[in-house]
């Protein structure tokens, strides 16, 4: 798995995760979330739950991708 697919992977189970972008978030945190969302669903499971979640809400999807990418560039620096 390259280094960018690994992100992928990583930024989706974060975005499926019970996480609010309102929380106090560490690198901790961040991987433990990580780590439930793709022992839950799996990876393409998780997959799954974002496409429904951009069909379904196209508007709020956007901004949780964005922060979601940046919390998991943060946590698996």
């Amino acid at each position: 798995m390259t280094p960018q697919l690994l992100e992928h992977v990583r930024a989706e189970a974060l975005f499926v995760s019970d996480v609010q972008c309102s929380e106090p978030l560490d690198a901790l945190r961040i991987r433990q979330a990580v780590m439930r969302s793709v022992r839950r669903h799996g990876p393409r499971g998780c997959a799954a739950l974002v496409a429904q979640e951009f069909g379904e809400h196209p508007d709020m999807a956007v901004g949780r991708m964005c922060w979601v990418l940046d919390a998991v560039r943060r946590a698996y620096v």
